[in-house]
């Protein structure tokens, strides 16, 4: 949830401060609504900061700070991660890194299943996880806007070739599809009768849209 007061209101041109094609693709799509032009950090070439926070919130003030600088534009960054109970919460903040290290995200994916089989965690309570979106607004004079949100489920075996990243690992609760086997408007789109959108980027977005869009 944002702790701010007061809101500044959101309009005209933005930098999404993101690399990353798919959460691109999702924020341009939440946007799109409220007419603001979006180009990405990495369309103008801006340099990837380096994530030393130690929240999710954390990181995304950096990506959002160093965007909006570089750019002289308002910036929008997302920290955004998987979260699974077995593993004390890991990989978290680290979700991406993890992803990187095992080479990719199925990679990443089999080796968060070893990690949770070798601590017997084989039963649906025992494998409960939750994905964490933190979304940060920063404008060049500094000002600076935070939320997050949470979706709550537990790892399956992958299923699905939509979304991206950890999406055909986390089955939503109340759900019989992971994310992976959504399309992009089940995943992500707001209800029009502004009941709880589903997924915790999409959750996070409809507080930043209350406070800074509407």
């Amino acid at each position: 949830m944002s702790e701010q007061l007061s809101h500044r209101r959101l309009s005209g041109r933005i930098v999404i401060a993101t690399h990353n094609a798919g959460k691109l693709r999702e924020m341009r799509e939440l946007l799109q609504p409220y007419g603001i032009e979006a180009v990405s950090a990495g369309e103008l070439s801006l340099p990837e900061p380096d994530e030393t926070g130690t929240t999710f919130i954390a990181n995304a003030l950096i990506k959002a700070r160093a965007s909006a600088i570089a750019a002289n534009l308002p910036a929008f960054a997302d920290d955004s991660g998987l979260c699974v109970d077995a593993l004390g919460g890991d990989p978290g903040i680290y979700s991406a890194r993890w992803a990187k290290e095992a080479g990719d995200f199925p990679k990443a994916m089999a080796h968060i299943e070893g990690l949770m089989q070798a601590k017997g965690a084989t039963e649906p309570a025992q494998r409960k996880a939750h994905f964490v979106s933190a979304l940060a607004l920063v404008w060049p004079d500094g000002h600076e806007e935070t939320f997050e949100a949470k979706v709550f489920g537990r790892i399956v075996t992958p299923r699905g070739e939509s979304g991206f990243g950890y999406d055909p690992f986390f089955l939503p609760e109340g759900y019989d599809r992971t994310f992976g086997e959504m399309s992009s408007d089940e995943k992500h789109g707001i209800p029009a009768d502004g009941s709880q959108a589903l997924s915790h980027r999409a959750r996070a977005f409809q507080i930043l849209a209350r406070a800074c869009l509407s």
